[in-house]
């Protein structure tokens, strides 16, 4: 189990293994296996949806509630440790987990029928119509605000340091309005369909 766990690959790999697993058991428990219709490509497009946006607002949020506020309290010799090795590899994370996060979200709407209706907020999907605005905007934040001026703060694009300084704030500023939209926006994606309003 230790070479497992060791390895982030083999982790992954060994909980796809665990879903395959219960999955079998379920049916086999229940009599009723996945029938691979168009009921099952919803589900299972909203589960990547969710998996996603998991990874997404978890690394928002990581970013707003333990990095940024922890930054002031790390010694200056080891910060190049945060802005050259992890900001770099969660900044990765972070925009193709948004990016991912609306291509299934789409990919959901059109399969359950209701993508253009929601993107013009017509009646009976106003909500997750106000919820798909909201993590556009935010994923626009993530591709075209945060990280270009992400990429200047942590040096991996070169400019001048007043430059660099502007960069941080503008980027910290995008996550911080990201951070105060996921809210609304989260609680719109789940009330659309669990009767939030």
């Amino acid at each position: 189990m230790g070479a497992i766990l060791q390895s982030l690959g083999r982790t992954v790999a060994a909980g796809v293994v665990l879903l395959v697993i219960i999955i079998i058991l379920a049916g086999v428990l229940s009599g009723q296996f996945i029938a691979f219709n168009q009921a099952y490509l919803q589900f299972f497009m909203r589960w990547l949806h969710v998996l996603s946006g998991v990874m997404w607002i978890g690394l928002l949020w990581y970013f707003n509630f333990v990095q940024t506020p922890s930054m002031p309290k790390i010694p200056d010799e080891q910060k190049p440790a945060i802005s050259k090795v992890i900001s770099p590899a969660a900044l990765f994370w972070f925009r193709w987990a948004a990016l991912a996060t609306v291509i299934t979200g789409l990919l959901l709407a059109g399969l359950n029928g209701y993508l253009i209706a929601a993107l013009t907020f017509s009646p009976g999907v106003r909500t997750i119509g106000l919820g798909m605005w909201l993590a556009l905007i935010m994923a626009y934040n993530v591709w075209f605000i945060i990280w270009p001026n992400q990429k200047k703060a942590l040096g991996i694009v070169q400019v001048a340091a007043d430059e660099k300084a502007k960069a941080a704030r503008v980027a910290m500023l995008t996550s911080r309005i990201n951070t105060l939209l996921s809210i609304a926006m989260l609680y719109c994606m789940v009330g659309q369909s669990h009767g939030g309003f």
